[in-house]
Formats: C-alpha cells, structure tokens, sequence
C-alpha cells in the first residue's frame, strides 16, 4: 500500500458533482489544502439542457456545467484527480482515504458520492445514454417536467412511488401512462382511485425491447408495442453512503448519511452534502448544502491552525 503521508491534506471530497465541485471551490477560496476524487459519473453529467438552473434562462448541458466549476475550482487551486474512493477510515485526528492500493490523509472528509438511479431491465448502455441524451429517457420531473408540457409520458413504475411521479407528470401533460416493470401492477385502492380520478392510463407488465423509433422511445407491453416522447423510470435509486458506512457515520433506513444542520455526520470531521443526503434531489439543493458544509469545515480547522499570513 504506497501512502502520500508527506502531508495531510485539509479536506478530501469524494465526488465531484455540483455539490463536490462547488464544495471545492469554497474551500480553494477559503486558502485551504484540498484534494477532490472523481469516479465520472455525476448525475448532473446526463442533463441534455437544464432549464430550472438559475442563471441560465435558455437553459445549460450537464456536462457543460460540470466543466464550467471543475475550471472555476481548478482557478483557486483545487486538485482534481479522476479516481474512484474504495475506502474511508477515521484514525485519531485524521482520516485515511484509499484508492485501490494508494492511501491519502486529511484532517476532514466531504462526501459528495450521490446516488444511482435503478434503470429499467432490458435497455442497453449505449441506447440508454442516447436517449437520455435526446430527452426520451428522464429521471427527474423536478428539473425536466415542464420539459413534457403536453407530450406523451410513460412512467415505468408502480405502488405509491410509481403512482406519486405519474401525479407528478400528470400535472404538465393529460397523456401519462404508468407501466408496470414487471407483471400486473401492485396499487392500494387508494392509489387506484387516484389514478383514475387523474386519466391516467395503467399497462401491464413487463415491459421491453427497447428502442428509439421515429424519434420517440418505443417498447413492447402486454398490450402491444407503445411509443412516447419520454420515459420515466420510477424505480428508485441506490444511495451511495457506503464510505460513511465504513467510517461509523449513521445513514437512514433508506441509506441516506444523516447529518446536522451544518452536514456534519454522526463522526466528528466527516460531512457530507447533495443527493447522499436526504433531501430533493436538485442542483441548486446541492450547491447550497456544499456552501455550508465547506464553511463549517473552514470554520473547524480554523480553531486549530493559526490564520493565513
């Protein structure tokens, strides 16, 4: 195991999302030692334009905006290194960050690591990045819903979750359809009710030989092929808390890294912000949660080391 031990870096982010990345440039700002490890696949990096970013009133790509604060991070100083974290641990007054056989240290940690969302069975890898790539695949009707203002919708999903986001969409468009991903739906009677009393559709599963077809995305159901201008899969996502985890942070029932009201965990120097964190999965969300947590770190270390002179 090689250890970069000739100094202890100040604070370690893992992730480098808009909570990461904003992170990183508050704590470069503030005159801070910071290293920021990037595994490449934030979220907000499959956003074909984001129309509920303020400051862009004709919209940004993701990836764009991404590039646009790893250079303003990169400006004041922050180091970037495109690697994966593998382990996280708290020894004394500092923690050790592992890189498959390379250790780093710091004297606090930010966790920016996200979540990932359960596609649907069936879509391949290079047809899933295209259509996200056109809008036909979505997964967030809180940034993109306006997006399907009076298109045709299909949400894979069922239960309260998939009942939930087809309300959600309903509210845009009158064409919504809730696919079961597998077999007959599983809805309460009152989530039936609901359904019925919004017009909205209910298919069968399972669902499809995917693909994109005259510019809409097409599958096969128990009631023959469809096609919509998009889809949304409601299937949840899996929350990347597992470094917490091995550090001794608590997590919810869901996974989620519980913190206080300055995104400190339940260890003393750990914090952690965005969508790791319970809380709406936004952009803007995470950039707020990455401010506070990035002061509070400053804030901490400054009670320890003497001002910049």
């Amino acid at each position: 195991m090689e250890t970069h031990a000739k100094e202890i870096d100040d604070c370690i982010i893992v992730g480098a999302g808009p909570a990461g990345l904003t992170a990183a440039i508050y704590l470069a700002r503030y005159y801070l030692d910071i290293r920021m490890f990037d595994c490449g696949t934030s979220r907000a990096s499959w956003i074909p334009t984001s129309h509920n970013h303020a400051g862009f009133p004709e919209g940004i790509n993701g990836e764009e905006l991404l590039e646009r604060m790893r250079e303003q991070a990169a400006k004041y100083g922050a180091l970037r290194e495109p690697r994966r974290v593998t382990d996280l641990q708290r020894e004394d007054e500092h923690f050790t960050v592992c890189c498959d056989d390379e250790e780093y240290r710091a004297r606090t940690v930010l966790l920016a690591t996200g979540v990932v969302n359960i596609r649907p069975d069936g879509i391949d890898g290079e047809l899933h990045d295209e259509a996200l790539r056109r809008g036909l695949i979505r997964y967030c009707p809180v940034c993109d819903g306006y997006e399907v203002t009076d298109k045709r919708v299909a949400v894979i999903g069922t239960s309260d979750h998939g009942t939930a986001e087809a309300q959600f969409i309903r509210t845009y468009t009158r064409d919504v359809t809730l696919v079961s991903p597998d077999g007959d739906h599983d809805l309460s009677e009152q989530c039936s009710k609901a359904l019925d009393e919004a017009g909205i559709a209910r298919v069968a599963g399972p669902c499809g030989s995917f693909a994109i077809e005259n510019g809409r995305i097409a599958f096969d159901t128990v009631e023959g092929r469809l096609s919509f201008d998009s889809l949304y899969p409601a299937l949840g996502s899996v929350v990347r808390s597992g470094l917490a985890e091995k550090c001794g942070a608590k997590v919810s029932e869901d996974g989620c890294i519980l913190v206080d009201d300055h995104l400190e965990t339940s260890v003393p120097g750990l914090f952690a912000a965005g969508d790791v964190v319970i809380g709406l999965d936004q952009i803007s969300h995470a950039m707020g949660q990455a401010g506070v947590a990035a002061t509070t770190i400053r804030n901490h270390l400054a009670e320890k080391r003497p001002l910049r002179r």
